[in-house]
């Protein structure tokens, strides 16, 4: 079986360069045998740059590239000439990229919009050549500064994707099914579990070509916060969604139950993201009738819009969309 394109977690080395030494350069010329200190400063050491490119969705392009080097920054020399600075080093990721430190777990940065850019290692700033030190009482100063160490640890980058519509499901609720039926998104499609192990995106066409991006999570089950089945690793794409589309099957014995349980996996794994609007969708419609869906419609959780839909039949499709562009539009 091929291995997945999608990488959504990398973990590398990064240095960036290191100043150059300052210079102790005392000028000597024909006609001025003892010119005093004239020695340039060292050049700045390259940094280690990330740069959000609108045309990455993955970070695959790093999953071997584990080491990444800025150059250093050259000497000062005479005749005050300061030493070239090291070139940096710009690291092309995705947008919505957040880089950490990966022995801290701390979060350095996020990456938000096209074209942003932040320094990962900043490069070591150059010497001090000797003329900066020359005085009324040390006029031929022989010493300079050494240039300063770079920045240089291991470093952890996670994708969260960016979309308006995420589907929060159990393990077969017919989110892939749904993204197949209302995008031209090509998700892979079984009747079996954790038959998506990867994030999928496809764009919802709406009137007047008007349109929003939705992302198929893989399924969550009850302990996914701790780890269970995909687990949290997944998890975080649903944080950089606008609007969260829960779907629960109708083949579900209670569908509040369910509800709840998908519910407090969110909560327990960031309670920020039941902050964020909510749309509940009962799938697989199909297989039920409408005096079943006028049973179950008391028992629903209150207090948030719902539509049965079947993808299959492609119905209640179009409230589905009304709904979701509701709620992005609030």
């Amino acid at each position: 079986m091929p291995e997945s394109n999608f990488i959504d977690y990398v973990k590398i080395w990064c240095a960036s360069g290191r100043g150059g030494a300052g210079s102790t350069h005392l000028l000597r010329a024909k006609y001025v045998p003892k010119g005093g200190p004239d020695g340039g400063d060292g050049g700045r050491g390259g940094h280690v740059i990330l740069r959000a490119n609108p045309q990455l969705w993955t970070l695959i392009h790093l999953k071997y590239r584990k080491h990444i080097k800025a150059e250093n920054g050259a000497p000062g020399s005479g005749a005050l000439r300061t030493g070239k600075s090291g070139k940096d080093v710009i690291v092309d990721v995705p947008v919505g990229t957040v880089a950490k430190n990966a022995e801290t777990g701390e979060v350095l940065f996020e990456i938000m919009e096209p074209g942003e850019e932040k320094t990962l290692c900043r490069g070591g700033r150059g010497g001090l050549g000797n003329s900066n030190f020359k005085t009324s009482t040390m006029q031929t100063p022989r010493f300079a500064q050494p240039g300063e160490d770079g920045e240089e640890g291991w470093f952890i980058l996670e994708l969260k994707l960016l979309a308006d519509v995420g589907l929060v499901g159990f393990p077969n609720a017919g989110k892939s099914t749904l993204l197949a039926t209302i995008t031209n998104a090509k998700p892979k499609i079984a009747d079996y579990a954790f038959t998506t192990l990867e994030p999928n995106l496809g764009i919802v066409q709406y009137y007047d070509d008007r349109s929003f991006v939705m992302a198929d999570i893989p399924g969550i089950i009850e302990g996914a916060h701790e780890g269970r089945g995909i687990g949290i690793r997944f998890l975080r794409h649903i944080e950089r969604n606008s609007v969260l589309l829960f779907m629960v099957s109708a083949e579900e014995d209670d569908i509040a139950k369910g509800y709840e349980t998908l519910l407090n996996e969110l909560r327990e794994y960031n309670p920020e993201l039941l902050d964020k609007d909510r749309v509940l969708a009962i799938t697989k419609c199909d297989l039920i009738d409408k005096e079943i869906e006028a049973e179950i419609e008391p028992t629903l959780p209150k207090g948030i819009p719902y539509v049965f839909i079947s993808s299959i039949k492609q119905e209640g499709l179009k409230e589905l969309k009304d709904l979701l562009w509701k709620a992005l539009n609030k």
